[in-house]
């Protein structure tokens, strides 16, 4: 690569990193930000929830890169521009290539990039952070619940205590369950404890109030009464994986048996066009960006600023590009990639 080709994406890398980094960090942050309940609702460290935060950040780098890119682009020629350089370059004879051959295989190299974080890192990644905040939850009882403060444990389920002591010990413990709609139970207790295993809640000298849905209220006072948590532990205790966290060998052959996977077959069909095209849009935003601002222009033609010009037409087409993600989920004509797998798969079976 010559010295002006090296030139040209020095300056495009800076810009590039100058627009990427500040965006970058506003969104992380605002990601972030939504999932702070990790640490007031489960009790976690702050150290967790850094290593949480961490696992996010990459995930939105694809998303962010293509405007980035369109930005350092537009902004390296202006300014190249507006300094005259590009003018001595074309004055001096020097090929168009000079100025398009540096950009473009930058671009190439972001897609492939692009490619790589979206169906291979990514998808481990929110794979871990879902493993992470499911981990988090699962201890139900011994670090969710909050002393004197009443907390949802899962609709129809709320769960007070008086205190919290050492080994697991719950101290006025109060338990509110109306998931079955035949009758509401209320559970008061001296002292509670949750088992090592987390799958039962054992309370100790208190009372049963039963419900029923003609109004009559049943009491039942006991010495000792186990309060079954097993179903419960094991849901929050099991991460569970939608589209956005496979990775693409998986999107090619979804295990039909997979209870998401029945349920939303549409979205793995829209995850994987979306795989197989959003990967090519810092190519394509370079494109457009070296159309609209890679010639030399005299200062007094007036024209509407190239970056303005070239992150609306960005805009237009990442919103095509992901509203035809959406109409995939319902109908799989338009997604070209899903028919040639389905046509791929058809032929090796024969």
């Amino acid at each position: 690569m010559k010295l002006l080709e090296h030139y040209i994406l020095r300056r495009v890398f800076q810009m590039m990193l100058t627009a990427l980094l500040p965006v970058l960090a506003i969104i992380w942050t605002t990601q972030v930000l939504g999932r702070i309940n990790l640490v007031t609702d489960s009790g976690q460290s702050v150290g967790s929830f850094m290593k949480l935060a961490t696992l996010i950040l990459p995930t939105i780098i694809p998303a962010v890169l293509p405007f980035a890119l369109v930005i350092g682009i537009t902004q390296t020629l202006s300014a190249m521009n507006n300094d005259s350089e590009l003018a001595v370059i074309d004055a001096a004879g020097a090929p168009r290539s000079i100025i398009n051959r540096p950009i473009v295989v930058f671009a190439i190299l972001l897609s492939i990039f692009s490619f790589f974080m979206a169906n291979f890192v990514e998808p481990k990644l929110r794979v871990a952070a879902r493993e992470m905040v499911a981990a988090a939850y699962a201890d139900l009882l011994s670090t969710v619940i909050e002393e004197k403060t009443f907390r949802r444990i899962e609709d129809g389920l709320y769960v007070q205590i008086s205190e919290r002591l050492s080994g697991r010990v719950l101290k006025g413990l109060l338990v509110a369950d109306s998931r079955d709609p035949a009758y509401d139970l209320i559970y008061y207790a001296r002292e509670g404890a949750v088992d090592e295993t987390g799958t039962a809640l054992v309370m100790r000298d208190g009372e049963v109030h039963r419900k029923a849905p003609d109004g009559n209220v049943s009491v039942v006072r006991f010495d000792s009464y186990s309060f079954d948590l097993s179903d419960l532990t094991q849901t929050r205790g099991q991460a569970q994986l939608h589209a956005l966290d496979r990775d693409l060998p998986y999107l090619f052959n979804p295990d039909m048996t997979d209870p998401d996977v029945k349920r939303n077959y549409g979205e793995y069909r829209s995850e994987l066009h979306k795989r197989l095209t959003s990967w090519a849009f810092p190519f394509v935003f370079a494109l457009i960006a070296l159309a609209l601002s890679g010639n030399a222009r005299s200062h007094r033609e007036a024209r509407i600023p190239p970056m303005a010009t070239a992150l609306t037409i960005a805009l237009v087409i990442f919103w095509l590009g992901n509203y035809t993600v959406k109409l995939t989920e319902k109908n799989e004509a338009y997604a070209p990639s899903s028919t040639c797998c389905r046509l791929s798969a058809a032929a090796s079976r024969r």
